[in-house]
Parts: structure tokens; C-alpha cells; sequence
């Protein structure tokens, strides 16, 4: 979910993401209840803030800390793919 937030977060230049919770299970393709709980982690390490329709960006680089390493693989990627 931290990967998949911070890729949202790129290209809204937003620190707010304004979604749903049922959004993000459907495009994680996991249930709403491993939404609720990996943002309520997320919530609880101070990284997001949540709120019905709306997930808050609040540190940036704790995100990408708690993101797999593939985060900055896929970044780069796509950043080279458009230099083109």
C-alpha cells in the first residue's frame, strides 16, 4: 500500500489523495479489512492521516522507508521511460 500510495502521490502532486478505502481494496485487489488495517498502521506510524474519502500524504519519507524497494526501481523506470 506505501508503494502504491506514493505512485498515486507522483502523479497528483498532491499531498492529499482523494480516494476510498473500497477504491484502494479494489485496485490492490485485497479486501477492505487489509485496507483498514494497513492504513491504520500507517495512521498509527504517523505517515498518512485518513479520513473518509480522503488519504493524507504526512511524511514522505517514512512512506518510502516503509515502501519495498521496488518503489525507487519503479520510479526510476518510469522516469527513464519518459525522458524519451
Amino acid at each position: 500500500m506505501a508503494r502504491w500510495l506514493l505512485m498515486m502521490r507522483d502523479r497528483v502532486t498532491s499531498e492529499e489523495l482523494k480516494l476510498t478505502q473500497e477504491f484502494l481494496s479494489h485496485m490492490l485487489g485485497t479486501r477492505l479489512a487489509g485496507v483498514n488495517e494497513a492504513l491504520q498502521t500507517l495512521t498509527l506510524s504517523g505517515l498518512v492521516k485518513h479520513r473518509r474519502n480522503s488519504i493524507t500524504i504526512l511524511d514522505r519519507e517514512g512512506l518510502e522507508a516503509a515502501a519495498c524497494e521496488c518503489y525507487a526501481l519503479v520510479k526510476a523506470e518510469t522516469g527513464r521511460a519518459f525522458e524519451m
